[in-house]
């Protein structure tokens, strides 16, 4: 199935103009995911929306915007006069300037997308903005309108297409010295950040996102697939912890004789790489029966053991 845009309109630079639509570029869907289920029928919970003072239910075309003021006092804003602000990035995203990429501070991201031409058309436009932007060396830096809110977003070229990134308004993020002030000023002796610097030489690798694990991920869908199976889990004992430390020479020096005596990064992942996965595949999560079902699946023939897949990309199957 192919993927559906987030948002679709007009890419913009000065008079070069393009239509384009807008993917995610990352998705939560392959996670498990977990429903709220009645413990006595084994029914889905459903929620309604209802008055908090009367607790009836309302129906959704009774149901407006209000901003709080005060204490039941509440100032409406219908979705026309929301429409009526008409802002321009609600359908275009213009380019208003260039920036060097290294000028975004990391705490202003919040998620990436994939920026494509939409249709046959304004192939050609799309690419001469691309290859500005990337012989150039520099971030495109514009506005675009998701979810009635106005974002800020960061093009750069990747591949054949634009990344665009959505950047946080400097009053979104936190000043760091509310949080760092009461951080004590330590003198750091050479022979520690040379220990330090030794320790990080040894764990100094390329970034290969395939090789990270969600071990949580693989516990979840280990637990499901025995509880489908009829095993009972078994509790695991607490981790041990290191305990204090006591002395910060003795434990950098212990630090790096274990590093020393372990196989470098590399070769750690070394014939482990993930098994390719085809696209758009996706194991499902069985449902979750209530007791009437239960009762029918008692008298069908036993489900078939899931077959545990040892990539880190299974699903419960």
């Amino acid at each position: 199935m192919a993927p559906r845009a987030n948002w679709k309109g007009f890419l913009r630079l000065s008079l070069v103009t393009c239509p384009v639509a807008l993917y995610p570029a990352t998705s939560d869907t392959e996670k498990v995911s977990f429903n709220q289920i009645n413990r006595k029928t084994g029914h889905r919970i459903k929620y309604a929306k209802v008055d908090a003072d009367t607790g009836e239910e309302v129906a959704s075309e009774d149901i407006i915007k209000g901003y709080k003021v005060d204490t039941d006092t509440y100032v409406e804003v219908t979705k026309d006069e929301l429409d009526e602000l008409a802002l321009e990035s609600t359908h275009t995203i213009e380019i208003d300037e260039f920036v060097p990429k290294a000028d975004i501070d990391s705490r202003y991201l919040i998620r990436p997308y994939y920026l494509v031409p939409d249709g046959k058309v304004g192939h050609d436009a799309f690419a001469v903005i691309r290859e500005t932007v990337r012989s150039m060396d520099k971030v495109a830096i514009g506005r675009l309108v998701l979810t009635n809110r106005e974002h800020i977003v960061a093009l750069e070229p990747l591949g054949k297409g634009l990344m665009g990134t959505l950047l946080r308004y400097p009053y979104e993020v936190r000043n760091e010295k509310e949080y760092f002030d009461d951080i004590q000023d330590v003198k750091v002796t050479k022979d520690m950040l040379d220990l330090a610097r030794h320790i990080v030489e040894k764990k100094s690798a390329s970034f290969e996102p395939e090789k990270f694990e969600d071990h949580y991920e693989t516990a979840l869908i280990d637990l499901i697939n025995k509880k489908r199976a009829g095993i009972r889990p078994t509790a695991k004992a607490a981790p041990k912890t290191g305990g204090n430390v006591i002395n910060l020479m003795d434990a950098l020096k212990r630090s790096l004789a274990n590093e020393r005596q372990a196989p470098p990064p590399a070769a750690k992942v070394r014939g482990k790489k993930a098994k390719k996965r085809i696209e758009g595949q996706r194991e499902m999560l069985l449902p979750i029966s209530g007791k009437r079902a239960a009762k029918e699946e008692a008298k069908a023939p036993a489900a078939k053991k899931p077959v545990r897949n040892s990539s880190r990309t299974r699903k419960v199957g």
